[in-house]
């Protein structure tokens, strides 16, 4: 069992940013203690994997050293966190990490090369200069350090404490960062959601074609099974990008493959000369991307636009577009989080929505409530594809109003969840909360997919008594002459 629990881990996890707050931002602090942790994770389990051999072979180190040689993660000597540590007072220090790091990249190049590039410990732009560099550096080794991070397996017990503890971590760097959360985070709840109403199965390939921190496909792959799947992705910021590969690590992923690049531009995960296809592809893209690469999109060598290009302002289309080009034939499904302006903007945005609909690949559309998002207050929706559809209607659920109003941000609960998916399995309208709408009543509606075209929320207001009205008017009306009476007696013996 363990000695410690996830709370105390996250605590001294989230302490860790004191030291610095005030000199760095959210955005870029985060890189710093996301590493440290990745570090002092693979050090503490290394370092238990060693205890287990050094017994196991009766102190014979020849043989440990062959052991340790085949686990999934190499550790250079000097290079772990507790030598690190050991040194936290030599003036180079910063650059004593850089130097582990790149060692531990080059040990694990297929899984971890270029994962350190963007964090640089000896950085006077970042860190400050010398003195107060160390002195951040030091601090930042002392508070992981702490004995209630103990991350070694045989203490923490459960594999997935040290995963757990960088999503908390991910979800209060994004709650800081304001705007730039939504490049690297999804909400906890939503990519429950999603996961749940995909229903992945055991085997399944799933990919997010921007899948920022990965946490989305993670919690998608979770819900197939343990470990049977694959995940797939790829995402154009380099440093979120590495933040990806580490939380695969940290999560215990094997079986998967993150691309660094433009998803609409540079397509990178291809077979030959033909995108990959995917059982499930699922994605919170950024919402209405300027300059998103029309250009590009009038030659594309994949023939994802054949519906008609989006506008050269508004990218949500394309990203819909490359994720249904994606999703195998006949079997796959797609759920996509898209700005509500998506349902109803006509012009070209229109063409290509009346295309997909009339190609019966769209089976619901899911309305959020306001403020849900990192970033952004405004209310979005969940698109669910499928080309595997059996009939031709969609199913429109309006979870917009049921909610938990959090301080700084709206939360959908458990219940909540239970509900949206249970409409969705049922598939059936639901007086003022879901409309089964057939192909022919969503053509009579110029394939606009507006919600509240489908799904009349309305609440006739109770009837008014006009005489319990009147009869109670009458009465604040003599209590307000006693009241005045009184005053006026008050002000009468102050000689006013």
């Amino acid at each position: 069992m363990p000695t410690i629990n996830q709370d105390e881990i996250n605590n001294v996890a989230w302490r860790a940013c004191d030291t610095f707050r005030g000199t760095l931002d959210p955005s870029d602090y985060k890189n710093y203690i996301l590493v440290m942790l990745f570090l002092k994770y693979v050090s503490d389990v290394i370092k238990d994997h060693r205890a287990t051999y050094l017994l196991e072979f009766k102190g014979d180190e020849a043989r440990v050293a062959r052991r340790l040689s085949r686990e999934r993660f190499l550790l250079p000597a000097r290079c772990d966190f507790d030598s690190l540590y050991a040194r936290r007072n030599d003036a180079d220090i910063g650059q004593q990490i850089n130097i582990a790091l790149e060692q531990i990249e080059e040990a694990n190049k297929a899984k971890l090369e270029g994962v350190f590039r963007e964090v640089d410990f000896n950085s006077e732009g970042k860190l400050g200069q010398t003195k107060e560099r160390n002195t951040r550096i030091k601090g930042l080794l002392e508070v992981f350090a702490d004995p209630r991070l103990d991350l070694r397996p045989s203490t923490i017990g459960d594999e997935d404490v040290i995963g757990n503890v960088y999503e908390y971590l991910l979800e209060r760097f994004a709650s800081d960062a304001g705007k730039k959360a939504g490049e690297f985070y999804t909400p906890g709840q939503v990519s429950t959601l999603l996961a749940r109403l995909l229903k992945p199965k055991k085997g399944d390939t799933i990919c997010d074609p921007t899948c920022g921190s990965g946490s989305l496909l993670i919690k998608v792959g979770r819900q197939a099974d343990k470990r049977d799947f694959a995940l797939f992705g790829q995402e154009s910021n380099g440093t979120t990008h590495a933040l990806c590969r580490m939380n695969m690590f940290l999560h215990g992923m094997d079986s998967f493959r993150i691309e660094w690049g433009d998803t609409l531009r540079n397509p990178r995960l291809i077979e030959g000369d033909r995108l990959m296809k995917f059982d499930i592809v699922v994605s919170n893209p950024p919402f209405s991307l300027d300059q998103w690469g029309i250009d590009e999109a009038e030659a594309d060598p994949f023939h994802r636009y054949h519906r008609g290009l989006p506008p050269k302002g508004k990218g949500d289309y394309a990203f819909i577009t490359h994720m249904i080009e994606t999703a195998r034939e006949k079997i796959g499904r797609i759920g996509v989080v898209v700005p509500h302006g998506v349902l109803f903007r006509g012009a070209a945005e229109g063409r290509i929505r009346q295309k997909l609909i009339q190609e019966n690949l769209l089976e619901a559309v899911i309305g959020l409530p306001a403020n849900l998002f990192f970033g952004t207050g405004i209310p979005a929706a969940i698109l669910l594809f499928n080309k595997g559809k059996t009939h031709g209607d969609i199913l429109f659920v309006d979870a917009s109003r049921e909610f938990e109003d959090a301080k700084n941000q709206n939360r959908l609960t458990e219940a909540h969840l239970d509900k949206i998916v249970a409409t969705y399995t049922a598939f059936q309208t639901v007086d003022k909360y879901a409309y089964r709408a057939t192909a022919q009543e969503i053509a009579d509606n110029d394939y606009n997919l507006n919600i509240p075209r489908y799904v009349d929320t309305f609440e006739e207001e109770a009837e008014i008594d006009l005489k319990a009205v009147k009869k109670e008017i009458a009465r604040i009306e003599r209590e307000l002459v006693t009241v005045r009476q009184k005053m006026d007696g008050y002000l009468k013996e102050l000689g006013l």
